[in-house]
Formats: C-alpha cells, structure tokens, sequence
C-alpha cells in the first residue's frame, strides 16, 4: 500500500496534492540545496582567485572574466557546472507541466540558478536566455524581480548600459522589492554610471548599496570605491570621509582594503597645513605592523612619493629601491618604480644609470601602452649617451694609465691587488658563514641517513646514502675530474694556455699572485693603438657634447665635454665643427663675452670654410627657415633624383651644420654619400659610408651604411674592365664639357630625330653625370660593340656640323665600373691598344 502511494505520489502528470509537494519539496531540499552549495563553492573560488588593481576603479563585483561574449556550453569551474547539472535536473525530473502551467513552484528557482551558473563561467548569452525564461513563463513568481536584475547584471556585462539604466530604475521605483534585491539593484546601477563615467550618479547609487547592505565585506568595497570615485573628481576631503568607513569596518573585511585606504588618505595629505612629525609616525606604525608585510610593496612606494615630495631625493630612491626588494608580483608597481627612479637619475642628468632603470621599467609595462612608449622613446634617445659615456670613461681610464710614470703605475696597480685580496678575504668569510649555518641541516640528514640505514647494508648499496655523499664532497670541494692528484685545484690554472684565463676568475683565485706587471702589461704599447684609442675618446667627447645641447638640453655638460675635447688636442676634422657647436652652446648659456670671442677666432682663423660664412651672414647662409627638416630633406632627395648631385652635397652640408646632432642628420649624411658616390666615384662613397657607420652607428642610417660597407661595396670594389667585346648590350656615348649646355641639347635632339628616321627601334637617349667637370649623352639598346661605333658613324655622315664631339662605345657591364670608378682615362687607353 505504502509503496503504491509513494510510486504514485512521484508522477509528474497528475496534478494532486501529493504529487505537487513531493516534487517540490525534492526539488528545493535535495537537488537545488546541492546546486546552491555548489554555487556557493564556486563563488568562493572566484573570490579566491580575483586580484584587485588597486591602480584602477576597483569594480562592484570580483568577477574576472575572458570571454564577455562566449556561446561555449562548456563552464570554466566543476563547481559551476555541477550547479548548472542540478539546475537541468530540477527541471526535467521535477518539473510539472500540466495544461500549459508549472506546477512546481521551485522550477523558477531552478531557472534562475540556471542563469547564475551561467553568468559566473562566463557565458552571458545563455545566462540572460535563462533569466528571460523566467521572466516570460512565471510572470507572477516571487522571483521576478531577482530574475530582472541578474537579467541587468548580465546586459551589464554585455555593454548594454542603457537597457541596464532603464530596467533597473523601473524595478527601484517599485516598493514591493527586498532589501537584498535593493542592493543589487543599487551596485549593478552604480557598475554602470562607473562604465558610462558619470560619477555623481555612480556615488549616490554606492552610497544607498552600502547603507542597505549587512554584508559588511562587501560595504566596505562600496566605500572604497566611493573614495576612489570622490578622488577622480578631486573632492578629497569625501573621499577621506569613505577610506575612513573602510578603515572603520577593522577586521570585518579583508586586511588590503583597510591597508589601501590608508595610503589613499596618505596621497590625499594636505603638505601644507598637515603634521609631517605625525604623518613619519605613522609609516613607521604601518611598517612594522607584521600584518602589513604583505603590503610593503605600496606601503614602501608611497613613502618614497612621500619623500619626492619633499623634495628629499636620495630618500625617494630609497624607498623605491625598497619596494623593489619587496619582489613584488605587481608588475605595474615594480614599473613605477624603475620608472621614478629613471626619471629622478634623468633630472639629476646621470643618463647612463638613468638609461639602465628605464631599460628595466620596459620589462614590465605592457606593451602597446602610451607609457611603454614614452620610456621607449626616451630610452632610445639615451642609448647615444650610454654608448659614449662608456667609451669616454674607459678610454680616458686607458690613457691616464698610459700617462702615468712607472712609479705610479706600479703603486696603482699595488693598491688595486690589495683591493683584491680584501674582496677574496671577504668573499671566503662569507663562503665560511654558509658553510657553518648549513652544518646544523647536515646534522639532521645525518641522523636521518642513519636512521634509515637499519639493514646496516654496504655504504654503496643505499642509494640516498650515495647522493648524500656526493653532494656534500661537491659542497666541500667542488666540481673534481676523476683523475690523480684530484685535491690540487692550483693545477687546472696551471693548464691554462697564457690569455685565456678572465681577468674576474684571477681576482678571486689568484690575488695573492698577481703583480702590477701582470696588468701593465695588458695595457697597449703599439703607437697605431694609442692612437686609435685617442681618437674614439675624442669622438665620444665630440658626440657627447651634440646629444647633450640637442637631445636632452643639457647646455652645461655639453660645454664642458666640448671645452675637455678641445683642450685633449683632437684632430683637425674636429676642432672646427666643436668650436661651432661650442659657440652656439655659449649663445644658449647666455654668455654673450664667450660666444663673440670664439665666433671672431672662427671667422677669422676659418675664414674659408661653411661655418665662417654661417656666422659672417647667418641670414644669408641659412635662409627660408621656414621648412621643416623633412621637408628639407625631401627637396635634396629630389634634386638627387634630377641629378644634380653638387646641389645635393652642398644642401646637405648646410642642413647637416643647421640640424646637426637631430635626428635627420644621419639621413641627410647618407643622401649625401649617394650623391658623392655619382659624382667622385668608389673611393668617395666607400669613405663616406664607413663615416657614417663609425659616426652613427645606433641609428637605421648607420645601420644601413654598415650593411652596404659588408656586403655592396666588395661587389663594386673590382675596377678593372671585362673583355670589350663581351656580352650582348651596348652603348655609344658622347663626350662633353658640363658648360657646354647648348651643344649637349643639340645633340640630344639630333639623336632623337636620327633615331625615327632609321626606324631604329629598341633604343633609348640619356644624359648622364660622369664628374663634376664631364657629362655623357648616351645611346643605350645596341647589340654589339661594333654596332654600337657604326651608329655613331652613321650619325657623322649625316650630321658632321653637328656630332663633332669625341665618341666611344662601351658595354653596360664596363659602362657601370666607368661610372663607379671615374676611370675614364683608363677604359680610353684600353680600346686604343
């Protein structure tokens, strides 16, 4: 009897009293219980994992999500797909369709934590299709109005702000909505003004959440928020006001929340009217508090901003450095970091450390961001001046080394091996400290082994025994071949062929050893040496005093690197260009007495050179400077293209003294290269290239010119003719003075005219720049060498007045080497033997 009620009580076609409450009662406590935990469990797990950025608006809800529109079936966590199971379940084992009507009153919630399960993993298409279920099938269930604020929250994360606006203010405007529905309600709504950036709108929406809320975690974010929100529109004393409810709240939430509304109240601190003695108290409480270890990272950050305020520099670079210490996992702080300690050593205008801190600040900024940027083209600028720096400092090392009497040298060198010996000592102390505290762990592995080896068995038949043993003879005497006398480390040294030791090695081996021959006789000796060692020092000097006045405007260390090359005896090619550059850095130092004094030397001393008629009549020599140096640039490119190769390399040695140290000048330098390359030949184009690369060697320009030097110039570099008669295309070419415009036109147009008439077709008319003194009218297309002179012939039957001028013929592989090597006279001699 009791089994056939109970088999009949689980229909779920029938609709009886029985039947109704059986299913939902299973429903609620068995199968929706289960999926609600299981919610629950998931929820936790994302709170778990979620990490604030605290550099940023903190969101209402710790929800990290991927993929915002995702129509993948598949959750991301077990806990969230066991929810969505049980929720499936209660619908298709529990539920109660009769005549169009649920007769289950808990399907609604089986829908709804559908919908939620959904929304947590992410998928928010099939999240809001669950919650607009409910919402169409049970109109009048009392889950109607959590159905259309999850339906909000998940528009919400959709980017549907509007629909999110206008849903939500009609569900508020209704009184029969729960408290817990309220709060929602409120966050989703402020989540939105914060999307949409209205503040005043967000703030007042927090501000009613946190009111009604009891969860008092999650009160506490809303204030925080709040505070962030006051601090973006710059109304700090509100924003005080709602760090200090955070603060407030103690342990009730978790310790970064109280820890960051500290600090922002520190950032908020009025340094005018406020009590510095109280405000140093106070880091020192949060410092030593144990419960803040975990937040040194900002707590140590601030301070330093703290002290740049103040303007107490070096204490700023403490601190910073001790954030750093911390080894914090937030990459955007450890990037401020780098990055403030770059700029404060930038300012400070020690840009070969401050390149190094910014080089570290790019490992971790994001790329593609406006401050990765930023310290990008920053950084590029420095590397000019780390590449200078380095080689001025050790080459002026070298020289004054080489300066030195003998006596000296031999003192310097005895004080450098003392300094040695100390490190070895200091180095072996700290080796012995190790070695010590390590002996209290050995003693346990000791015991332990023994403990173990209860067998008694063979030394060499435990294997645990046997690892010991080897790592505690590598602890004692390290990495040992398996050969005689293994215990004289003295003999691998001894093996060692002479040079090939590094000098690091002999520091902390062999320190007792050396001698101050030992190191006098690494310095240089040959005269070609020195001499190349000079003249890099004098050219990192001459570098370092451009990028200083142009790059960075740094006028006092560009006068004093230009004033110490000066007085270090250059060579000539640079006496004249630093004087210039000297005398425009006086100019814009305002030291007017200076500037004229070395103007007048310049003219006077100079008198024939470019810059002499720069200073003598500037307007005249610099006119229409109207132009940018790109557009400069592009009207020298097309005089080159025109040929008019002298224009070029004069325009570019005026732009090069105008913008010289900018970033257009390695281009102007190489478009100048070109142009003396057609005009001077292979000789000329080779030695400008190799200027270039030595000169330029970090920018595209001389890059370039690097790779032209290595790899096009050995192929040009071959200057003797090929057989006359070899290959199969030809020209006939017409020899003229440059002055001679008139008759180089005449001839042109008789070639022409000569060309239609014969019908000759497949041939083609240029005029080309030999040298600065020559120019070729030349026939291209004719197939043969003797071809080639029978034009010419022919033409002189039929023009003798006019072809009156030499002739000769050529191939197009020796016409290139002509043409590169201005070998003329050469080729000439060739054909007439």
């Amino acid at each position: 009897m009791c089994l056939t009620l109970l088999i009949s009580s689980c229909s779920r076609k029938k609709d009886r009293f029985l039947n109704r409450n059986w299913h939902t009662l299973n429903t609620k406590y068995n199968v929706l219980f289960n999926g609600e935990m299981a919610l629950i469990e998931g929820h936790k797990e994302i709170e778990a994992s979620y990490k604030d950025n605290y550099w940023k608006i903190l969101p209402i809800e710790r929800l990290g999500v991927k993929k915002a529109f995702s129509f993948d079936e598949t959750p991301q966590s077990p806990n969230f797909e066991r929810a969505e199971e049980k929720a499936i379940k209660a619908v298709q084992t529990h539920g109660m369709k009769i005549k169009g009507k649920e007769k289950n009153t808990q399907i609604d919630e089986a829908y709804i934590l559908l919908g939620k399960a959904r929304y947590f993993s992410g998928r928010f298409i099939p999240a809001i299709e669950a919650f607009n279920y409910v919402l169409f099938k049970y109109p009048g269930s009392s889950n109607i109005n959590a159905a259309k604020i999850w339906r909000a929250k998940t528009n919400l994360r959709l980017e549907n702000e509007a629909v999110v606006l206008k849903n939500l203010n009609s569900i508020l405007s209704k009184n029969n909505i729960s408290d817990e529905n309220k709060v929602e309600a409120h966050a989703t709504l402020a989540q939105a003004f914060i999307n949409l950036e209205v503040s005043d709108s967000a703030i007042v929406h927090l501000k009613k959440a946190a009111e009604i809320t009891k969860d008092d975690m999650f009160k506490g974010r809303l204030h925080f928020i709040r505070g962030q929100l006051y601090n973006k529109k710059g109304f700090l004393d509100s924003a005080n006001s709602a760090f200090q409810k955070v603060i407030d709240l103690k342990r009730k939430l978790p310790r970064a929340y109280r820890v960051n509304a500290f600090l922002e109240q520190i950032k908020n601190f009025d340094y005018n009217q406020g009590n510095l003695s109280a405000l140093s108290e106070f880091f020192k409480t949060l410092v030593e508090d144990r419960e803040n270890r975990p937040y040194l990272d900002r707590i140590y950050n601030v301070m330093a901003n703290h002290h740049l305020t103040l303007e107490k520099d070096s204490m700023a670079i403490v601190y910073y450095n001790k954030s750093l210490r911390t080894k914090s996992q937030d990459l955007y702080l450890n990037a401020l970091n780098y990055h403030s300690i770059a700029d404060l050593y930038f300012e400070a205008s020690n840009y070969t450390l401050a390149g190094n801190y910014y080089d570290s600040t790019l490992t971790n900024y994001s790329k593609n961001t406006k401050p990765y940027r930023q310290v990008k083209k920053r950084l590029d600028n420095l590397q000019d001046v780390i590449l200078y720096e380095g080689i001025a400092r050790t080459n002026d090392s070298i020289l004054n080394l080489l300066a030195m009497p003998k006596e000296a040298l031999n003192s310097f060198f005895m004080d450098h091996i003392e300094t040695l010996k100390e490190k070895e000592k200091e180095e072996k102390e700290r080796d012995q400290e190790k070695r010590i505290q390590s002996q209290g762990t050995d003693l346990k592995t000791d015991l332990a082994l023994l403990k173990n080896n209860k067998g008694g068995g063979f030394y060499f038949y435990q294997s645990t025994t046997v690892a010991y043993g080897r790592g505690e003879f590598s602890k004692l005497w390290g990495v040992r071949p398996l050969e005689d006398n293994w215990r004289w480390s003295v003999k691998k040294v001894l093996e060692m062929t002479e040079g090939t030791m590094p000098i690091q090695t002999l520091e902390f081996s062999m320190a007792e050893t050396l001698t101050p021959m030992f190191f006098i006789d690494q310095l240089p000796k040959e005269p070609e040496a020195i001499d190349s060692i000079f003249k890099k020092r004098n050219f990192a000097y001459y570098q370092l005093g451009l990028i200083y006045k142009n790059k960075f405007k740094d006028y006092k260390r560009s006068k004093d690197k230009l004033e110490a090359l000066l007085e270090q005896n250059p060579e000539e090619r640079l006496i004249l260009p630093a004087k210039y550059n000297l005398y425009k850095t006086y100019v814009l130092l305002d030291n007017a007495l200076l500037a004229n004094e070395i103007k007048q030397h310049i003219i006077q001393d100079y008198s024939g050179s470019l810059y002499a008629q720069i200073l003598s009549n500037p307007s005249e020599a610099l006119e229409d400077n109207s132009q940018t140096p790109q557009a400069r640039y592009k009207g020298l490119f097309k005089a080159f293209e025109r040929a008019n190769y002298q224009e070029v390399i004069e325009g570019c040695e005026i732009e090069i003294i105008r913008y010289e140290g900018e970033a257009i000048v390695p281009k102007l330098e190489l478009l100048k290269a070109s142009a003396k390359g057609r005009l001077y030949g292979f000789s000329e184009y080779k030695a400008s290239l190799s200027y270039i690369a030595l000169n330029y060697p970090n920018s595209p320009e001389g890059k370039q010119a690097q790779d032209l030097t290595e790899n096009l110039l050995e192929t040009l570099e071959k200057s003797d003719f090929e057989t006359l008669t070899s290959g199969n295309n030809f020209k006939t070419i017409f020899k003229f003075s440059n002055k001679e415009t008139d008759a180089i036109n005449a001839l042109k147009t008789t070639l022409k005219e000569a060309i239609l008439k014969e019908e000759v077709f497949g041939l083609s008319l240029s005029e080309d720049i030999y040298d600065i003194n020559t120019t070729f009218v030349v026939i291209h297309g004719l197939k043969s060498m003797s071809g080639a002179l029978g034009f010419a012939e022919l033409l002189e039957l039929e023009a003798s007045d006019i072809v009156e001028k030499p002739y000769f013929a050529i191939s197009s592989t020796n016409y290139q080497t002509l043409q590169v090597h201005k070998n003329l006279e050469n080729y000439l001699k060739t054909i007439k033997n």
